[in-house]
């Protein structure tokens, strides 16, 4: 018989505490995420693997939003986050900043992330999941340094980008962290 833990017993740290710890060197760009829930999602994720901030462009809306609160459930306050109007802006800040730009995209010449190879010791990783239909703007993967996909077997051609942002964080904190 398994009894489940109660919050108490989880041990979190406190939001003040979550700001204050050593994260991954990862960043995340959503990219015209329209779907609040989503954004929220990915803010959980990012808080769950210590990714140290997010990156919301174009028409993604922005914390405070009850919608994306919902899905949150508070990371939105532990995890720090900006907003770009422009995702390219964002690239380019990024790419000034030392970080390897990585579009989680269907691509000519991707990746398959398992096949993914990281440097513990490599600097930065920003890592740009795109719009629900659209995916990642075109001039931003053209702007990329690498394309990383996630293999997928069915009838579906992509994942919804929250499930994709909690596949590819995993892999980067697996790599980095673990």
């Amino acid at each position: 018989m398994f009894r489940k833990l109660s919050n108490d017993e989880l041990g979190r740290m406190s939001a003040q505490e979550y700001k204050q710890a050593q994260k991954l060197p990862v960043t995340v760009v959503l990219d015209n995420v329209r779907s609040m829930h989503n954004i929220g999602s990915v803010f959980r994720t990012a808080d769950s693997f210590f990714i140290e901030r997010v990156i919301l462009c174009g028409i993604c809306a922005t914390p405070p939003q009850p919608e994306i609160h919902k899905s949150a459930l508070g990371a939105e306050f532990s995890v720090d986050w900006s907003y770009f109007k422009e995702t390219i802006k964002a690239v380019e800040e990024l790419k000034a900043q030392g970080y390897k730009i990585i579009s989680v995209e269907q691509a000519e010449r991707s990746v398959s992330l398992e096949k993914l190879k990281l440097s513990p010791r490599r600097a930065k990783y920003a890592l740009i999941f795109g719009n629900e239909v659209m995916g990642v703007e075109q001039a931003v993967v053209n702007a990329s340094d690498m394309v990383l996909e996630i293999p997928q077997f069915g009838t579906k051609h992509s994942l919804n980008i929250s499930v994709s942002a909690g596949v590819v964080l995993w892999e980067f904190c697996k790599k980095l962290k673990l």
